[in-house]
C-alpha cells in the first residue's frame, strides 16, 4: 500500500493512544504463567502482539480477545503448558521470539519457533547463550544464531548469575521468565539499565524480584503467580511520532492522554528536552506498578545534540523519529554507539540515511549512527521506501507534515505490525 502525505499548517488536538506494545506482550505471557483470571484493558491488538497470543494458545494457554482492546487470560499456572503440534510462528516480532524462548526453554517438551524473512535474519545467540547456561538446549541456523530455532526444553532449569554484554530488555526478560522455573536465585547484571516492564509486572503478579541499579534478582517460584486486573498504558514509543509532529509544526499544541512514563522509557522525552522541546507531564499516577501521565506538547525551536553511550538503550526504538526532529534543529545532531540499529526490522541506520537524502537532508552515515545537519527544508516531491519497517514508515509520514511538497511512502501497511491505529490518529491531528 502506497500513501501520500501532504503538508499541514499546524496541529491542535487531544488524542489517546493504543496500549504499549512491550507491556501488552508481557501481560499475555505473565498472565498465562499465573493462576486465575487476568483481564487486560487497553491491549494493543497488532500483528506483533497477536503473534504472542497465538503462540501461547498453541502451547495450551487459554486467551480470548473479547474486544479490540480487551483480553481475558484464564491462567492455569506455569506448569500447564503442552507441546505444540506445529511450528510456532513469531512472524515479525522479535519480542515474541526472544521472550517465548525463555518460557519454552523451561518446558519439558520439544518446540520449534520461526518468523518471517526479516526475523529469521535477526541474531538470537544473545538469548540462546544465557538460556543454554541455565540448561536449555537449542539448535539454530548459521552456527546456532538464527531462526528457525529448535528448543529441547527441560524442567531442570538452573539459576544463574549472568552479565549481559549489552543492555537489552528482551535478553533480560527471557532470562527472568526462565528463572521462574529455577530452584533458587537468578541475577541479571547489565552494563546499563534497560526497560524494566518485565520486572515491574512480575512483582505486580506476585514474584519475589528486586532491582538495584543495573542488577535484577529473582527467586524461582515456589507457588504460582496470581492473575490480576491489568491496564496497559498508552505507548510512549507510539506517542513519540506525534510528539515530534507537534514540536516541528508551527503554532501547534497537542495533549496526549494516559501515556506510560516509565523512567526506562522516557529517554525520548529527556533527549527532546535537551534539544529544547516544550513538553510537560501532567496528571501523573501509578497503575499496576507502572507510572502513567498526560503529555502536553507545544511547537518548539530545537537545537542539535550528541546522543551516545548509556542513553542509546533507552531510546533505541525512537531514533528514527529523533532523526526527523534533528532535521529541524539548529546545528548538528550526532547519534553514535547505536550499531544495534542495523539489526532491527531492517538496517535502520542505512534506511534513515537513504530516505532522508531523498528528502534533501544533509546526513552522513556512520557504522554506529549518523550525523544530521539541522535547520533544513524537507523537499518532498518524491517516493520514499518503508523497508517494511513500521518505525521508518511512521517517521517518514511525520516528515511529510512539514515538507515543501507531498511525499509518497511505499509499503505503508507495515505500520500494522505495531500501530494499526496510526493512520486514523495521524489524520485526526491534521484535521482538527
Amino acid at each position: 500500500m502506497k500513501i501520500e502525505v501532504t503538508p499541514t499548517e499546524n496541529i491542535n488536538a487531544e488524542i489517546t493512544l493504543p496500549g504499549d506494545k512491550s507491556i501488552s506482550h508481557r501481560a499475555l505471557i505473565i498472565g498465562s504463567l499465573a493462576e486465575g483470571e487476568t483481564k487486560i484493558h487497553n491491549f494493543l491488538s497488532s500483528e506483533d502482539t497477536l503473534s504472542t497470543l497465538n503462540i501461547l494458545n498453541s502451547i495450551g494457554a487459554s486467551i480470548k480477545q473479547i474486544s479490540e482492546d480487551e483480553v481475558i487470560v484464564e491462567g492455569k499456572g506455569k506448569d500447564n503448558f503442552i507441546e505444540p503440534s506445529n511450528v510456532l510462528n513469531a512472524k515479525n516480532s522479535g519480542t515474541t521470539m526472544r521472550l517465548m524462548m525463555g518460557v519454552l526453554s523451561a518446558q519439558n517438551f520439544y518446540s520449534v519457533i520461526t518468523g518471517d524473512d526479516s526475523l529469521r535474519e535477526r541474531p538470537m545467540k544473545r538469548v540462546i547463550d544465557p538460556l543454554s547456561k541455565m540448561g536449555g538446549r537449542f539448535f539454530a541456523r548459521k552456527n546456532g544464531e538464527f531462526a528457525p530455532i529448535t528448543i529441547l526444553g527441560t524442567k531442570d532449569i538452573s539459576p544463574i548469575v549472568y552479565k549481559t554484554p549489552v543492555a537489552s530488555a528482551q535478553v533480560k526478560s527471557a532470562i527472568l521468565l526462565a528463572a521462574l522455573y529455577a530452584k533458587g536465585e537468578t541475577q541479571v547484571i547489565e552494563p546499563a539499565k534497560s526497560r524494566d516492564h518485565t520486572e515491574r509486572m512480575l512483582k505486580y503478579f506476585g514474584a519475589d524480584i528486586t532491582q538495584k541499579d543495573t542488577t535484577v534478582v529473582i527467586q524461582g517460584l515456589t507457588k504460582n503467580l496470581e492473575g490480576r486486573e491489568f491496564f496497559v498504558p498508552g505507548d510512549l514509543s507510539s506517542a513519540s511520532f506525534f510528539i515530534v509532529a507537534a514540536l516541528i509544526t508551527k503554532n501547534s499544541t497537542l495533549l496526549i492522554k494516559n501515556v506510560g512514563i516509565n523512567p526506562t522509557r522516557t529517554g525520548i522525552l529527556s533527549v527532546l528536552k535537551m534539544m529544547g522541546a516544550d513538553i510537560k507531564i501532567i496528571n501523573e499516577k501509578t497503575l499496576n506498578n507502572e507510572p502513567v501521565g498526560d503529555l502536553l506538547v507545544k511547537s518548539s525551536s530545537l537545537k542539535g545534540v550528541e546522543i551516545k553511550g548509556e542513553m542509546i538503550p533507552l531510546i533505541i526504538d525512537e531514533i528514527p523519529i529523533l532523526a526527523i526532529a534533528a532535521t529541524q534543529a539548529k546545528g548538528k545532531t550526532t547519534i553514535k554507539d547505536a550499531k544495534e540499529l542495523r539489526y532491527k526490522e531492517t538496517d535502520r541506520i542505512r534506511a534513515i540515511t537513504r530516505e532522508l537524502k531523498k528528502l534533501g537532508i544533509d546526513i552522513l552515515e556512520k557504522e554506529d549512527g549518523f550525523d544530521i545537519i539541522g535547520n533544513q527544508k524537507i523537499r518532498g516531491n518524491c517516493t520514499c521506501e518503508s523497508y517494511n519497517d513500521h518505525r521508518i514508515a511512521m517517521s517518514l509520514a511525520i516528515a511529510g507534515l512539514i515538507a515543501d511538497n507531498p511525499i509518497e511512502i511505499d509499503n505503508f501497511e507495515c505500520v500494522n505490525i505495531s500501530f494499526p491505529e496510526f493512520t486514523e490518529i495521524f489524520e485526526k491531528i491534521r484535521s482538527i
